[in-house]
């Protein structure tokens, strides 16, 4: 196929998932209170209803090696309507980032306008396409997308997720992991952060291994 990628190769790179999640594993609509209602969902915006002081930095640190995004489709047009516009002030350093990278947008419309400028459709054969997004870049953030993140969790398609997991019982929405994940064993790539409102980061490596069954005697 004729890639949209940069011509600049290099070794290959990785796929990161930035999520914020409940402690329930909720992890729809985090951002905004219209952000994502679908199915009902009563609480979408809770993670602005609970500040976290830590969560800010620990962001902006797991973003410097960034230099691509790839978006679901709902959080591509949050994005664009956004960060196009913040570029200054205490959010200015990753306005100017998500700005300045290619993002890559996962959908099956061919006929998406794609107005933020740098944006590229992709859809049409992910796993060949993130395949050529590790080769074009050092590390591709997946951030928030959650209806897009259980295909890139069904098809075993990262390297590392993170999960940003808040001490709230949401009950019924979208949740990390699906039925259709991709059974696998994670690994505990860093120790976890917990900041004072009790908020915990944890970073998790994807594994070739799959999980192992037994009987303890």
């Amino acid at each position: 196929m004729n890639s949209p990628y940069p011509d600049e190769q290099q070794a290959s790179g990785r796929v990161l998932i930035d999520l914020f999640t409940s402690l329930d594993g909720v992890a729809q609509g985090p951002g905004g209170t219209d952000e994502d209602t679908s199915g009902g969902f009563r609480f979408s915006g809770w993670q602005a209803g609970y500040p976290s002081s830590g969560v800010g930095p620990e962001i902006e640190e797991g973003m410097r090696g960034l230099d691509a995004l790839l978006l679901g489709r709902r959080t591509y047009d949050i994005f664009a309507a956004y960060w196009p516009h913040h570029t200054s002030g205490a959010s200015g350093d990753i306005g100017r980032l998500f700005n300045r990278v290619p993002k890559y947008v996962a959908t099956r419309d061919a006929n998406l306008t794609l107005d933020w400028e740098g944006s590229t459709r992709v859809g049409a054969d992910i796993a060949v396409e993130v395949a050529a997004m590790r080769t074009a870049h050092r590390e591709v953030h997946v951030i928030g997308s959650i209806d897009f993140v259980h295909t890139l969790l069904a098809e075993g398609l990262f390297d590392e997720l993170s999960l940003w997991v808040y001490p709230l019982l949401l009950g019924p929405g979208k949740k990390v992991f699906d039925d259709d994940a991709l059974p696998s064993v994670l690994r505990l790539s860093e120790p976890p952060i917990v900041d004072e409102a009790g908020v915990t980061l944890l970073r998790y490596a994807r594994t070739d291994r799959v999980p192992q069954v037994g009987t303890f005697e």
